[in-house]
């Protein structure tokens, strides 16, 4: 298994060490054809990017692409701030990115209270107790993911699962009607071997992001080749591993509607 690009890198336009450049390099040096520089989104209250700073960081990476060769891609990824599904990137944003990632992370302005509460403090004190999370918080996260998925033209959902517990598999079955990628995640184990095969079942695709936030961890794949050698889901459900491409619905929806 080879890695073809690396969708889910942070500079220090949010949270990342090294510049656009040093990262496009680093992919260079692995080979890889393309790489997503995907900082954090507007509403994350330590670490988002922010607005004003778009044109600096789109002349970072065209330069960057110019300079390796190496096709760099301005995305973000960006915040989940509703149950009703809405993000951080609003529809007048979508204009300036090529790569739409979505997660779900601590730390935000969201949409409301109510939203915080339900969509990460609920889940975050689960995690933090070590407890199973209810079947109300459960429910509630997936219909965020769900409500995302259908009303956004995300690329690919971002560490699933982590801190923020959901039903895989439903959240797999819309991203698998709607186009959308779900990551394996190689920062953080957000899912098992097992729950990597339920998700599989459900014919979605994967991509194998690094979710880097120094240079030397672009391209990495350690955590997603453990995993999948203890999971049975066939290497071309991998989109971008061995020369291969996603077909991101992001670029088709910009292309009819902007």
């Amino acid at each position: 298994m080879k890695l073809t690009s690396d969708y889910h890198t942070h500079t220090p336009y949010s949270h990342g060490k090294n510049t656009v450049l040093e990262n496009a390099k680093a992919a260079k040096a692995k080979n890889l054809k393309e790489i997503g520089i995907t900082d954090h989104g507007f509403n994350h209250l330590l670490f988002g990017l922010k607005r004003k700073n778009l044109p600096d960081l789109r002349a970072e990476i065209d330069e960057a692409e110019r300079l390796t060769g190496v096709k760099v891609l301005l995305g973000m990824e960006s915040n989940l701030i509703s149950v009703s599904g809405e993000t951080d990137l609003k529809t007048s944003d979508l204009k300036n990115f090529d790569l739409y990632l979505c997660g779900i992370h601590e730390v935000l302005r969201f949409k409301s209270f109510s939203d915080m509460r339900d969509v990460m403090l609920k889940n975050y004190l689960a995690y933090k107790l070590g407890k199973t999370p209810s079947n109300k918080i459960i429910k509630t996260t997936t219909a965020a993911y769900i409500n995302a998925v259908k009303n956004n033209p995300i690329d690919v959902i971002t560490h699933i699962n982590y801190k923020c517990y959901c039903n895989l598999t439903e959240v797999a079955k819309c991203c698998a009607d709607y186009g959308t990628y779900i990551e394996i995640n190689t920062k953080k184990r957000h899912v098992s071997a097992e729950e990597l095969n339920a998700m599989a079942q459900t014919g979605v695709r994967f991509v194998i992001n690094s979710d880097a936030h120094s240079a030397d961890r672009v391209g990495d794949t350690k955590i997603a080749e453990e995993i999948l050698r203890d999971a049975s889901v066939p290497l071309d459900r991998i989109d971008n591993i061995d020369g291969r491409l996603p077909n991101f619905r992001f670029k088709e929806y910009k292309e009819k509607n902007l």
